[in-house]
Parts: structure tokens; sequence; C-alpha cells
């Protein structure tokens, strides 16, 4: 089992930046692939990011240049550095932990872009 929280999310300007941390529980962080997910209203969740355990990395086209996740294995921690942001990033931000038979979620993060 492990568990997510998340925090980092809030209300900012278009333009600005946001960094989202994920802590994860247990001693075997480093064996799962991590990901952010964002669910706006109205619609359904969506990858955001991903990075492997030895840090290989993948964006969704929309946040790719804007975007970076990346992971603290030590402190299992995954964190997503949100730069240049815009009305269209506005959701629930989700972390998740995949392994071979299972996925964790954390209880989302809120993130709202508007002047």
């Amino acid at each position: 089992q492990v568990q997510l929280v998340e925090s980092g999310g809030g209300l900012v300007q278009p333009g600005g930046s946001l960094r989202l941390s994920c802590a994860a529980s247990g001693n075997i962080f480093s064996r799962y692939y991590m990901a952010w997910h964002r669910q706006a209203p109205g619609k359904q969740r969506e990858l955001v990011a991903g990075i492997t355990s030895g840090g290989t990395t993948t964006y969704t086209d929309s946040v790719k240049g804007r975007f970076t996740i990346s992971r603290d294995n030590a402190k299992s921690t995954v964190f997503l550095q949100m730069n240049s942001l815009k009305p269209e990033d506005t959701a629930v931000y989700y972390c998740a932990a995949v392994g071979s038979l299972s996925r964790f979620w954390g209880q989302g993060t809120p993130v709202t872009v508007s002047s």
C-alpha cells in the first residue's frame, strides 16, 4: 500500500508559476512509475507528466516546455514545476504511483489560473 499526499496548489495569475509536491509513504517509492494527472470541471482526467524510477520523463503536448516533473527517491517525493500557467491549466491535480500490479492515487490539489 502506498499513500500519497499532494500539496502546493492554489490560485495564480496567468503567466505565473506553481510547484506541486507529492509525498509518498512506504520504503519502495523508487520502484514506482510516478505521474501527475489533472481533471478540469466537466472533463475526463488526463495524464500531464510521468517519470520512471530512472528519471525518464514524458509530457502531454499541451504542457511541454512549461512543466517539469522530477523526483527525489531519497525523500519519496515527486514534484511538478509549472511555469507560464494558462487559464486552461485550471484543474485538480492528482499524483499517482503505478506499479506492475497496482495503482495508487492522492487526494488531489486544486490549481486555479485566473486574473
